[in-house]
């Protein structure tokens, strides 16, 4: 493995580094994302470069009992194990995730065409009404934080700028919410915040 990387030139040692350290600290990396300003989905490089490169990567990780994995179909490359440690999670994002994971499972169902789904903040609200999931309204501020942090997780990407964010705002549903949450662990979930209050869970992305 280190003669591979030695036996590079050094400009793709840089960009082996580059791909590492994406991989690491994102988790995720999407074959394509939705860029607002020409308002259509576009390759990202970045998840090129970390393919280029996979298996070395797949074992420098490994070395870390990390596992390197990579779902052609829907367009991901991800990190999994017990040794990927994630960000704590404020209960709003949590509930966003469940809601997310719904809502993209549903629209799957009935298109495949794509593997992103759209939804509105609007639904999202609703869909937490309807599973009795939230007991105050969120403020402005705890909204946009919350979608922030998805956004840079890679499980949303809003449409609309989150400075103008309103009901109707669109965002965008990943595929990677598929990696983070299985039905069987949405299930669980919602079980979880009907049987009592969860105001201070936090779970780990």
């Amino acid at each position: 493995m280190i003669d591979f990387f030695e036996r590079l030139p050094e400009e793709e040692r840089q960009k082996v580094k580059e791909s590492v350290q994406i991989l690491y600290k994102q988790t995720f990396l999407l074959e394509r994302k939705y860029d607002r300003k020409s308002k259509r989905y576009q390759i990202n490089p970045d998840f090129y470069q970390c393919d280029k490169y996979l298996e070395f990567i797949k074992a420098y990780f490994a070395i870390m009992d990390i596992e390197v994995m990579e779902n052609s179909q829907t367009g991901v490359i991800y990190i999994h194990g017990e040794q990927v440690v994630g960000e704590k999670l404020p209960k709003l994002a949590t509930l966003y995730i469940l809601i997310l994971k719904l809502l993209y499972d549903e629209q799957m169902s009935t298109v495949s065409t794509s593997v992103n789904a759209v939804t509105t903040l609007s639904e999202i609200h609703e869909k937490l009404s309807v599973y009795r999931l939230l007991k105050k309204q969120p403020s402005v501020t705890e909204i946009r934080r919350s979608l922030a942090l998805l956004k840079r997780y890679q499980l949303l990407e809003p449409l609309d700028i989150l400075e103008e964010l309103d009901g109707h705002s669109r965002l965008v549903i990943y595929p990677t919410v598929n990696v983070v949450l299985m039905g069987d662990d949405v299930r669980e979930l919602l079980k979880t915040f009907s049987e009592g209050d969860t105001e201070d869970d936090e779970p780990e992305i």
